[in-house]
């Protein structure tokens, strides 16, 4: 049965007893590392995003949500899910539309939508979209045994941000572990930094060895580095099995190696012995080769090879 053929599509707000059908349609998404079973009930909560359900016939066929960002002048939209019976069919445009319309007559104050993608988006989706950055992904498995912002966008976890205040105040409230760094100095070293992020997006202290910061510099220095560690969350891919997201910023080689084995060191103190842990990293295109030489030897894990941001202006 086609979309155009189907008597008619609901939208309804999607609500904490729909998750187990909702999972039921994204069986296999992502080859077991989906992060919407893990954040379904979190993003409920969260007052600034806005999740839909698309039914047919009483049964839930489609799944969106917008998340409202930079001060509420831009929405971006997460977590597309069409059910498997209803893909190829142009199911994906209707939801998108909804979006866009919910987002004109509730939400006029939103100016533009952003989105994340893998590589070789759509065609019909770049006539609607420009592509505003690009990050190479890469994904290694790791057993646990017992023992800086170009064009000021900052992409966390798949999420496009700008470097908003309100933003930066929302990153804080969800646990990231902010490491920065100064270029390194003449013997190759440079002082790490890391903070969790509960705090003020003021807040920092200082020390003779160390700048610990609450949040990224208000201006961070071009030679400086960056990165992001999400709090890892539990995936359906096998029991025990892990998912850690790493956001790096700056073109130092030397200082991308530092900040992956420290983000991981503290990503591997909160989890428990015998866990397996699917590390995604995210960097600039410049450092692609020396992000895959830094991983020889370790278990690579075959999904995506580069994230896309999208944007629109509405």
């Amino acid at each position: 049965m086609s979309v155009s053929s189907m008597a008619h599509i609901d939208f309804v707000p999607a609500t904490a007893e729909d998750y187990k059908e909702l999972m039921s349609i994204s069986d296999g998404i992502y080859k077991g590392l989906d992060y919407l079973p893990f954040n379904y009930h979190v993003w409920l909560k969260d007052h600034r995003r806005h999740m839909f359900l698309a039914k047919s016939e009483g049964k839930i066929v489609g799944f969106e949500s917008f998340l409202l960002v930079d001060g509420g002048g831009t929405a971006v939209l997460q977590g597309l899910r069409v059910a498997p019976w209803m893909r190829g069919q142009g199911m994906a445009g209707i939801i998108q539309r909804y979006c866009l319309d919910k987002l004109h007559s509730d939400h006029p104050q939103v100016k533009r939508v952003r989105l994340t993608r893998g590589e070789d988006p759509p065609p019909n989706l770049l006539r609607m979209f420009k592509v505003i950055n690009s990050k190479v992904i890469y994904i290694i498995l790791i057993i646990i045994q017992k023992l800086l912002f170009p064009g000021d966008l900052l992409v966390q976890n798949w999420l496009p941000l700008s470097t908003h205040r309100s933003n930066l105040e929302m990153l804080f409230e969800r646990g990231v572990i902010w490491i920065y760094s100064e270029a390194c100095n003449t013997n190759g070293s440079s002082e790490l930094s890391a903070e969790n992020s509960a705090g003020s997006a003021d807040g920092y202290q200082t020390n003779n060895e160390h700048f610990v910061s609450r949040g990224p510099p208000t201006q961070p220095s071009s030679a400086g580095f960056l990165s992001l560690g999400t709090p890892a969350f539990p995936v359906v891919y096998a029991n025990g099995t892990y998912v850690f997201h790493i956001d790096l910023y700056g073109v130092d080689p030397a200082s991308l190696k530092r900040h992956v084995l420290e983000q991981i060191k503290l990503c591997i103190k909160t989890l428990p012995a015998g866990s397996s842990l699917f590390c995604l990293m995210y960097t600039e295109q410049s450092l692609r080769s020396e992000l895959i030489h830094l991983c020889e030897g370790l278990m690579p894990f075959f999904l995506l090879k580069d994230q896309m941001i999208l944007e629109m202006d509405i």
